[in-house]
């Protein structure tokens, strides 16, 4: 039995077959600074993401020609465990949610 005076509140289902986007993507992004050597950076890029040395030399030519580079990309948390690493390596890393 309904207390008097109170409605019933519908509530919004999904539709059957729809999906929820995850909360992705975010990317994980490293800045230039004047502490760390360009070698140095291209191998944390190889040890910790496994990068090829080809791939982790782009990426870090990107660091220090355009001042940032694009590392990973995926779900918030993995992001954030990406960041956290890099400032682990000494590396100054954001994330943010990718447009």
């Amino acid at each position: 039995m309904r207390p008097v005076g109170i409605a019933p509140v519908e509530l919004e289902r999904p539709e059957a077959g729809s999906s929820t986007l995850p909360d992705t993507p975010w990317i994980t992004i490293v800045w230039n600074d004047p502490v760390n050597l360009m070698s140095y950076v291209t191998y944390v890029f190889m040890t910790y993401f496994g990068y090829p040395k080809e791939k982790a030399q782009r990426l870090m030519t990107d660091v220090h020609t355009k001042g940032r580079a694009v590392v990973s990309s995926g779900s918030r948390e993995e992001m954030e465990r990406d960041v956290t690493a890099m400032h682990s390596y000494g590396l100054w890393a954001t994330l943010q949610k990718d447009d």
